[in-house]
């Protein structure tokens, strides 16, 4: 998978895209990062992106020239279907969904929002997508493009060590990921869930999918189509471990 990064601060990638998972990504060619600089498509001496909105305002805006022309000349440097998505605090929040809907595109342009944002008629006319990362304002697209990379890498085949540890973790069957523990069994008093030392696998199995259900009631109820019955589910199951 190609991605393609359009920015006017390309130093700020140095480091987070090549160490970890997505550095061994990187190495194994499962993904291709390319940095592209939005001043080098400006179209005066000056190399200038931006201008003051028109009808008045703080800050100022990206100009759509030298946006439409980095984007048509990345475009012509893939090969098969590519999408390109605004990084906006504007955009359709970053979910599961999205994920899926995005993954099976080999290409994928990200153009990083700077200062007030962009130019609207470059994103009716060039954009396919604008992408948010949560309801909050950042400085710029970068750190969102990030996280969009990482998000997406994550789900290739050979990124991770373990395919299992997709289908676990937090959203991934719709719920906030289980609490877990590593040795030892006892710090400093603190004991670990005796459940998880039992061997009982299937009994190991109910309580993780308890403790999912509680988590996601206590802090993202919203998850949740119908919060009663969900509520029901999880009374039955401390009586089942109140037996123990």
């Amino acid at each position: 998978m190609r991605f393609d990064i359009i920015t006017l601060f390309p130093g700020m990638f140095d480091g987070p895209l090549d160490d970890s998972i997505i550095g061994r990504a990187r190495e194994n060619k499962i993904i291709e990062i390319f940095l592209h600089d939005l001043r080098r498509y400006a179209g005066d001496n000056h190399r200038t992106v931006d201008s003051p909105p028109f009808g008045g305002g703080a800050g100022m805006l990206l100009m759509p020239g030298p946006l439409f022309e980095a984007v048509d000349q990345v475009s012509s440097q893939t090969e098969g279907e590519s999408r390109t998505i605004a990084m906006s605090a504007s955009g359709r929040p970053l979910s599961e969904e999205v994920v899926a809907d995005l993954i099976g595109c080999p290409n994928l342009i990200l153009v990083c929002g700077r200062y007030e944002g962009m130019d609207e008629r470059f994103l009716q006319n060039k954009v396919n997508d604008e992408i948010s990362v949560g309801d909050f304002v950042l400085s710029g697209g970068e750190l969102p493009a990030m996280v969009l990379i990482d998000v997406l890498a994550r789900q290739l085949e050979g990124v991770l060590g373990s395919s299992d540890s997709l289908k676990e973790e937090s959203f991934g069957t719709g719920l906030l990921e289980y609490p877990q523990y590593a040795r030892p069994a006892n710090y400093e008093g603190w004991e670990v869930p005796p459940v998880l030392l039992s061997g009982n696998h299937a009994k190991i199995a109910r309580w993780r999918e308890m403790k999912s259900l509680e988590r996601t009631i206590q802090r993202r109820p919203d998850l949740l189509t119908d919060i009663a019955f969900a509520k029901s589910q999880l009374e039955n199951m401390y009586k089942e471990f109140a037996d123990d």
